[in-house]
């Protein structure tokens, strides 16, 4: 998770919503993608640190799934990026602060409830909540 909140300052540093994501091999640890929201960079709707982290676990690994990793992430994702973490198969999801508002995990559309999901990773939210969920506020309280 440490990596993932480096890797969301420097998203926030450069004026994206601070989130970063990392996608670990469970089995060696060894780390096969790190990235960083580049929505505003990119021009893209759908580049959040998720979708990134899993485009390049994909390419690298050479695999559509991704069923023997774990992701990271600093902050709940969202209905497109669990779908999408569903649809990759990831093994176990972490992630760090809650999303009330835009959440798709714990709260909104909540996707891996439901009964067209066809596969759901281990949940485990909250991890260093504090400090991810502060760089989310120190980021928005500078836009206003």
């Amino acid at each position: 998770m440490d990596m993932a909140i480096s890797e969301a300052r420097l998203a926030g540093g450069r004026g994206e919503v601070p989130v970063g994501a990392v996608i670990v091999e469970a089995a060696t640890g060894q780390v096969i993608a790190v990235a960083g929201n580049r929505t505003e960079q990119d021009t893209d709707p759908t580049a959040h640190a998720e979708m990134l982290a899993i485009r390049m676990a994909t390419r690298a690994t050479g695999q559509t799934r991704l069923d023997n990793c774990d992701l990271y992430v600093t902050l709940e994702p969202c209905a497109m990026c669990a779908a999408a973490i569903s649809f990759a198969r990831i093994r176990r999801l972490y992630f760090a602060a809650y999303d009330p508002k835009s959440g798709g995990v714990e709260h909104g559309a909540k996707v891996f409830e439901h009964a067209t999901c066809h596969h759901k990773p281990e949940v485990i939210g909250g991890m260093q909540e504090t400090e991810a969920a502060k760089l989310l506020q120190d980021f928005f309280k500078g836009k206003r």
